[in-house]
């Protein structure tokens, strides 16, 4: 087992999946006690690859990193300290990974055409290891593939963490859930998927790169944000803000044509304009872009996770409970999706999926802890069982 405050953790990797007779793992991040050098773990599981730049464009690595799983195993490896890691995992084929000068890794890309990796099945799960903590968490945020993956992080405390992903055929329950969508609202859900080469879906894109993916949702959002917008233009339906932050509680209604916040002492104030549709579903353009101020910076993900899960008219107080998540008609319907598919219904399915109130349940599908001893992934999703022990 891995040490407590070390240097070093170990991961197991774990084959449940039936439809994989060999799975390739790939260790990615930026190594933190190696002045933050690209780092990938060569094939033996134990050796970390810190990759040298080169000289142009397009390199192909000149190491072995294609760490197998078949079918059945489990395999043990032992990362050191990463930050911006993640481990990829490809069935059937090896993932083709290059090299920019920096250096910089060129990752899979799940919505481009010309990528080499497009045609395979892939996925990943994110994680950062340092000397206060392993946090990791299962990832929708770009898309889903047909790879379930669990997670379980035992601890030196004895407790037991775990988020175990879709059911082995999980994909295929999201398939025929965005399908039903489209034929309900007549919106190009069913166009964020991706078939393979024999016409059976292969990935499923979040509404997050639609637009970057020629998907055009229009103005699908626009009818709720202006109901929103109308109900927040009352002063009686005044919202209040919880930014966990700085500038904690802050609160206000729409005046004119922006949504006016303000902390309780007026030292904190922010403003938003109307989003669009692309803006909520984007999260990160128009009033939504970071960048203009700690208090703002603050209050974006919050506010655009309530647009997202559509609970503006719903309660004064956000973040909110998750009960009141995606009641509306016009929401993010990959992410209602996502969440109901999971067999504990945890998954980061849009940029601001992790926003909850303190104290709250989490549902970002993330494990972490500062005693970490055993971090697995379970390939084919569900429970490691009691791993620590084996």
């Amino acid at each position: 087992m891995s040490q407590r405050g070390g240097p070093t953790l170990n991961i197991k990797l774990q084959n449940t999946f039936e439809q994989a007779e060999t799975i390739y793992a790939y260790v990615t991040g930026q190594a933190i006690d190696h002045n933050n050098s690209l780092f990938i773990l060569s094939a033996d599981g134990k050796t970390p690859y810190f990759v040298p730049a080169p000289s142009a464009a397009g390199a192909k690595l000149q190491q072995d990193v294609a760490i197998t799983v078949q079918q059945g195993e489990s395999k043990i490896i032992t990362i050191p300290h990463v930050a911006g890691g993640r481990i990829y995992f490809s069935m059937q084929h090896e993932l083709d990974f290059t090299i920019n000068p920096g250096p910089a890794l060129v990752e899979p890309a799940a919505n481009a055409q010309g990528d080499p990796n497009y045609m395979i099945d892939w996925g990943f799960v994110e994680y950062t290891f340092n000397s206060d903590q392993l946090y990791a968490n299962i990832s929708y945020v770009d898309f889903v593939g047909r790879i379930p993956l669990g997670l379980a992080l035992d601890t030196a405390s004895g407790q037991r963490q775990t988020v175990s992903g879709m059911a082995a055929d999980g994909f295929e329950h999201v398939c025929q859930e965005i399908h039903e969508q489209a034929q309900k609202d007549g919106q190009p859900w069913d166009h964020l998927i991706i078939n393979d080469e024999h016409g059976q879906p292969l990935r499923i894109l979040s509404p997050n790169l639609a637009s970057k993916s020629g998907i055009d949702f229009g103005q699908y959002y626009d009818h709720y944000i202006d109901q929103a917008w109308q109900h927040l233009s009352d002063p009686n339906n005044t919202i209040t803000i919880d930014t966990q932050a700085a500038a904690g509680k802050m609160s206000g209604y729409v005046q004119g044509d922006q949504l006016q916040l303000n902390s309780e002492d007026g030292a904190h104030k922010a403003s938003f304009t109307k989003p669009e549709t692309k803006d909520v579903l984007m999260c990160d353009s128009g009033p939504f872009q970071t960048g203009q101020g700690a208090d703002k910076d603050a209050l974006i993900p919050r506010l655009a996770a309530a647009f997202n899960r559509s609970t503006l008219t719903l309660t004064h107080e956000f973040p909110e409970a998750e009960d009141l998540h995606y009641q509306d008609e016009i929401t993010n319907h990959y992410s209602r999706i996502m969440h109901e598919v999971n067999t504990d219904r945890k998954g980061y399915a849009f940029p601001y999926d992790d926003v909850q109130p303190t104290g709250g349940a989490d549902q970002s599908g993330e494990v972490h802890a500062a005693d970490a001893t055993l971090f697995t992934v379970i390939i084919g999703g569900g429970d490691a069982g009691e791993g620590q022990h084996e």
